[in-house]
């Protein structure tokens, strides 16, 4: 059984949609890292990661995997049969391992300084520059991808992959989806088409519920 550390609302949703779509049992620990209320529950974590960050995916054998993208290429791999990313040899499959690090680098990278920015050394009046900043950055990277991608119904054609997993999940994060359709219009349709996989209903609804604070 594969152990998960994950927490709603989290960068961890992409791997729980992942092995939901896969079909793989697995035992899930909540870990709410950024809840300083209830900082026992984003320790629990430490176990696995000590970063203190999810996800963190520990195998049958104890072995820890880190980082979403890693995880979500590791799970692709491991259920070839699901078809979540092309495969090696498969024209696409550059590219896919391309974008699924430009998400993780140049996008999901900048949030451990935007949401904190005093993790810097930032202080005073420099928090809200900063922040503002990183949350401009993220809104051109979204744009830099759109500008290079072209999709079919998903992000690398006619499959479901990983890679719009990650982009879906991670593009309701601030600055929104609002502005990230206003960047990514070439983008939009996929991620909205990935909101309303059946497949993923009533994990969406559990898991990562599309309220209106996710539109921006």
């Amino acid at each position: 059984m594969l152990t998960l550390y994950s927490a709603k609302g989290s960068g961890g949703i992409a791997v729980e949609a992942a092995l939901t779509l896969a079909g793989v049992p697995y035992d899930l620990i909540d870990s709410y890292t950024w809840d300083e209320d209830d900082k026992a529950s984003g320790d629990k974590v430490l176990a696995a990661n000590p970063m203190r960050q999810v996800p963190a995916l520990v195998l049958d054998g104890g072995e820890v995997l880190t980082e979403s993208a890693a995880i979500l290429i590791w799970i692709a791999e491991q259920y070839p049969q699901v078809r979540l990313a092309p495969a090696v040899g498969d024209p696409m499959r550059g590219q896919f391992l391309r974008w699924m690090s430009f998400v993780s680098a140049s996008v999901y990278g900048h949030y451990w300084a935007k949401d904190d920015p005093r993790r810097l050394g930032v202080a005073g009046e420099a928090v809200g520059v900063v922040e503002h900043a990183l949350l401009e950055r993220i809104a051109e990277c979204w744009g830099m991808m759109a500008a290079q991608v072209m999709p079919g119904r998903y992000l690398l054609g006619d499959e479901l992959s990983v890679l719009d997993l990650y982009v879906a999940v991670v593009s309701r994060f601030r600055p929104r989806r609002k502005r990230f359709y206003a960047k990514a219009p070439t983008m939009a349709d996929v991620v909205r088409r990935v909101d309303a996989e059946p497949r993923l209903a009533a994990f969406w609804a559990e898991r990562m519920p599309f309220e209106g604070r996710w539109e921006g």
